[in-house]
Protein backbone atom coordinates (compact mmCIF):
# COMPACT_ATOMS: atom_id res chain seq x y z
CA UNK A 1 0.00 0.00 0.00
CA UNK A 2 1.43 3.31 -1.14
CA UNK A 3 1.70 6.45 0.29
CA UNK A 4 0.30 8.85 -2.23
CA UNK A 5 -2.63 10.82 -0.64
CA UNK A 6 -4.58 12.88 -3.30
CA UNK A 7 -6.46 15.90 -1.77
CA UNK A 8 -9.90 14.47 -1.07
CA UNK A 9 -8.34 11.33 0.91
CA UNK A 10 -5.66 14.39 2.46
CA UNK A 11 -8.84 16.31 3.86
CA UNK A 12 -11.02 13.13 5.46
CA UNK A 13 -7.71 12.23 7.25
CA UNK A 14 -6.71 15.74 8.63
CA UNK A 15 -10.64 14.81 10.00
CA UNK A 16 -10.03 11.58 11.20
CA UNK A 17 -6.61 12.99 13.28
CA UNK A 18 -8.95 15.58 14.69
CA UNK A 19 -8.76 14.01 18.51
CA UNK A 20 -4.97 13.55 17.84
CA UNK A 21 -3.94 16.91 16.66
CA UNK A 22 -5.92 18.69 19.86
CA UNK A 23 -4.73 16.10 22.32
CA UNK A 24 -0.98 17.14 21.24
CA UNK A 25 -1.85 21.16 20.89
CA UNK A 26 -2.88 20.23 24.74
CA UNK A 27 0.78 19.50 25.39
CA UNK A 28 0.85 15.44 24.85
CA UNK A 29 2.76 13.67 22.81
CA UNK A 30 2.17 9.83 22.82
CA UNK A 31 -1.24 9.48 21.79
CA UNK A 32 -2.67 6.18 21.95
CA UNK A 33 -6.15 4.85 20.68
CA UNK A 34 -8.15 2.12 22.38
CA UNK A 35 -10.99 -0.59 20.43
CA UNK A 36 -11.93 -3.86 20.73
CA UNK A 37 -13.23 -6.74 18.41
CA UNK A 38 -15.79 -9.48 19.72
CA UNK A 39 -17.88 -7.77 22.48
CA UNK A 40 -21.16 -9.41 21.07
CA UNK A 41 -20.34 -12.69 19.84
CA UNK A 42 -22.19 -16.03 21.93
CA UNK A 43 -18.07 -17.71 21.19
CA UNK A 44 -14.56 -16.78 21.65
CA UNK A 45 -12.62 -14.07 23.52
CA UNK A 46 -13.00 -10.32 23.42
CA UNK A 47 -9.66 -8.50 22.02
CA UNK A 48 -8.81 -5.05 23.02
CA UNK A 49 -5.95 -3.65 21.32
CA UNK A 50 -3.83 0.00 21.63
CA UNK A 51 -2.36 1.61 18.86
CA UNK A 52 0.38 4.63 18.93
CA UNK A 53 0.98 6.25 15.72
CA UNK A 54 3.15 8.84 15.69
CA UNK A 55 2.45 12.85 14.70
CA UNK A 56 2.56 13.32 11.02
CA UNK A 57 2.21 9.44 10.13
CA UNK A 58 -0.85 9.37 7.89
CA UNK A 59 -2.51 5.69 6.90
CA UNK A 60 -4.13 6.36 3.79
CA UNK A 61 -7.55 4.25 3.59
CA UNK A 62 -8.20 3.92 6.93
CA UNK A 63 -11.42 3.19 8.62
CA UNK A 64 -13.35 1.95 11.27
CA UNK A 65 -12.49 -2.09 10.71
CA UNK A 66 -16.29 -2.93 10.43
CA UNK A 67 -16.73 -0.03 7.06
CA UNK A 68 -13.34 -2.07 5.65
CA UNK A 69 -13.33 -5.04 2.90
CA UNK A 70 -12.00 -7.98 4.47
CA UNK A 71 -9.00 -7.93 2.03
CA UNK A 72 -8.44 -3.94 2.50
CA UNK A 73 -9.06 -4.46 6.40
CA UNK A 74 -5.66 -6.99 6.13
CA UNK A 75 -3.60 -5.07 3.99
CA UNK A 76 -4.09 -2.15 6.35
CA UNK A 77 -3.16 -4.77 9.44
CA UNK A 78 0.13 -5.96 7.88
CA UNK A 79 0.67 -1.86 7.12
CA UNK A 80 0.25 -0.77 11.03
CA UNK A 81 1.66 -3.97 12.69
CA UNK A 82 4.82 -3.61 10.13
CA UNK A 83 5.74 -0.15 10.35
CA UNK A 84 8.07 -0.17 13.14
CA UNK A 85 7.10 3.53 13.82
CA UNK A 86 3.88 2.37 14.80
CA UNK A 87 3.20 0.69 18.43
CA UNK A 88 0.80 -1.54 18.94
CA UNK A 89 -0.37 -4.14 21.63
CA UNK A 90 -3.11 -6.59 22.29
CA UNK A 91 -5.54 -7.97 25.49
CA UNK A 92 -7.29 -11.04 25.40
CA UNK A 93 -10.33 -11.92 27.89
CA UNK A 94 -11.24 -15.77 27.62
CA UNK A 95 -14.81 -16.44 27.44
CA UNK A 96 -14.78 -18.14 31.07
CA UNK A 97 -13.60 -14.77 32.34
CA UNK A 98 -16.36 -12.85 29.87
CA UNK A 99 -18.63 -15.27 31.80
CA UNK A 100 -17.32 -14.60 35.42
CA UNK A 101 -17.28 -10.80 35.22
CA UNK A 102 -19.80 -9.50 32.49
CA UNK A 103 -18.81 -8.58 28.75
CA UNK A 104 -18.35 -4.88 29.76
CA UNK A 105 -15.72 -5.81 32.67
CA UNK A 106 -14.31 -8.34 30.94
CA UNK A 107 -13.85 -5.69 27.66
CA UNK A 108 -12.02 -3.01 30.34
CA UNK A 109 -9.49 -6.03 31.66
CA UNK A 110 -8.46 -6.35 27.60
CA UNK A 111 -7.91 -2.84 27.28
CA UNK A 112 -5.67 -2.95 30.64
CA UNK A 113 -3.78 -5.89 29.54
CA UNK A 114 -2.97 -4.40 26.23
CA UNK A 115 -1.91 -1.31 28.09
CA UNK A 116 0.22 -3.54 29.80
CA UNK A 117 1.92 -4.90 27.20
CA UNK A 118 2.56 -1.93 24.90
CA UNK A 119 6.43 -1.25 24.55
CA UNK A 120 6.21 2.46 24.96
CA UNK A 121 4.17 4.56 27.41
CA UNK A 122 1.57 6.55 26.28
CA UNK A 123 0.48 10.56 27.85
CA UNK A 124 -2.64 10.69 26.49
CA UNK A 125 -5.81 8.01 25.70
CA UNK A 126 -8.26 7.89 23.14
CA UNK A 127 -10.66 4.94 23.83
CA UNK A 128 -13.78 3.93 21.80
CA UNK A 129 -17.14 4.32 23.69
CA UNK A 130 -15.46 3.25 27.21
CA UNK A 131 -14.04 4.98 30.13
CA UNK A 132 -11.09 3.52 31.53
CA UNK A 133 -9.84 2.97 35.35
CA UNK A 134 -6.85 3.73 34.25
CA UNK A 135 -3.93 7.13 35.72
CA UNK A 136 -3.08 8.41 32.00
CA UNK A 137 -5.66 11.34 30.65
CA UNK A 138 -7.81 9.80 28.82
CA UNK A 139 -11.15 10.48 26.33
CA UNK A 140 -13.89 8.32 26.12
CA UNK A 141 -15.00 9.01 21.88
CA UNK A 142 -18.38 7.62 21.07
CA UNK A 143 -18.27 5.93 17.65
CA UNK A 144 -14.75 7.03 17.98
CA UNK A 145 -13.34 3.84 15.63
CA UNK A 146 -15.16 6.93 13.02
CA UNK A 147 -13.69 9.55 14.29
CA UNK A 148 -9.69 9.30 15.11
CA UNK A 149 -7.18 7.26 13.20
CA UNK A 150 -5.40 5.74 16.26
CA UNK A 151 -8.46 4.06 17.52
CA UNK A 152 -9.76 3.36 14.02
CA UNK A 153 -6.41 1.55 13.84
CA UNK A 154 -6.88 -0.19 16.93
CA UNK A 155 -10.14 -1.82 15.50
CA UNK A 156 -8.34 -2.96 12.68
CA UNK A 157 -5.80 -4.65 14.58
CA UNK A 158 -7.85 -5.89 16.78
CA UNK A 159 -10.38 -7.51 14.08
CA UNK A 160 -7.86 -9.32 12.83
CA UNK A 161 -6.28 -10.85 16.03
CA UNK A 162 -9.53 -12.36 17.04
CA UNK A 163 -11.00 -13.25 13.45
CA UNK A 164 -7.22 -15.32 13.40
CA UNK A 165 -7.95 -16.68 16.62
CA UNK A 166 -11.86 -17.77 15.70
CA UNK A 167 -10.41 -19.75 12.75
CA UNK A 168 -7.75 -21.00 14.67
CA UNK A 169 -10.96 -22.34 16.50
CA UNK A 170 -12.64 -23.48 13.65
CA UNK A 171 -10.04 -25.98 12.82
CA UNK A 172 -11.04 -27.73 16.50
CA UNK A 173 -14.77 -27.11 16.45
CA UNK A 174 -15.38 -27.30 12.23
CA UNK A 175 -19.10 -28.30 12.45
CA UNK A 176 -19.94 -24.85 14.55
CA UNK A 177 -18.56 -22.70 11.32
CA UNK A 178 -16.52 -20.47 13.68
CA UNK A 179 -13.99 -19.42 10.08
CA UNK A 180 -17.41 -18.06 8.75
CA UNK A 181 -19.08 -16.05 11.51
CA UNK A 182 -16.75 -15.55 13.99
CA UNK A 183 -18.90 -16.73 16.74
CA UNK A 184 -21.70 -14.48 16.14
CA UNK A 185 -24.76 -15.75 16.51
CA UNK A 186 -25.63 -16.04 12.45
CA UNK A 187 -27.99 -18.95 11.90
CA UNK A 188 -25.88 -21.38 10.76
CA UNK A 189 -23.76 -20.70 14.53
CA UNK A 190 -27.65 -20.95 16.25
CA UNK A 191 -28.31 -24.32 14.19
CA UNK A 192 -25.16 -26.04 15.22
CA UNK A 193 -25.70 -24.44 18.96
CA UNK A 194 -29.14 -26.41 18.73
CA UNK A 195 -27.73 -29.81 17.39
CA UNK A 196 -24.17 -29.84 19.41
CA UNK A 197 -24.76 -28.05 22.60
CA UNK A 198 -21.85 -25.29 23.16
CA UNK A 199 -18.19 -25.99 23.34
CA UNK A 200 -15.50 -24.85 25.69
CA UNK A 201 -15.12 -21.52 24.05
CA UNK A 202 -18.96 -20.23 24.00
CA UNK A 203 -20.34 -17.68 26.60
CA UNK A 204 -22.48 -19.60 28.92
CA UNK A 205 -23.80 -16.19 30.41
CA UNK A 206 -24.57 -15.07 26.92
CA UNK A 207 -28.41 -15.99 25.56
CA UNK A 208 -29.47 -18.52 23.55
CA UNK A 209 -26.77 -20.73 25.74
CA UNK A 210 -27.73 -18.93 29.14
CA UNK A 211 -31.75 -19.84 28.54
CA UNK A 212 -30.86 -23.24 27.66
CA UNK A 213 -28.84 -23.85 30.42
CA UNK A 214 -31.20 -23.05 32.43
CA UNK A 215 -34.06 -24.70 30.99
CA UNK A 216 -31.92 -27.71 31.39
CA UNK A 217 -31.66 -27.71 35.42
Amino acid sequence: MGDEIDDLEWERLKQLTHYETRARANGYSCIAGLDEAGRGPLAGPVVAAVCVIPDGVYIPLINDSKQLLPKRRRSLYERLVGDGRIHHAIGIVEPAEIDRVNIYQATIQAMLMALDQLTVKPDYLLVDGMTLPYPTPSEKIIKGDTLSQSIAAASIIAKEVRDDLMRGFHKKWPHYGFADHKGYGTEKHLAALEEYGPCEIHRYSFDPIKSKKQEAL
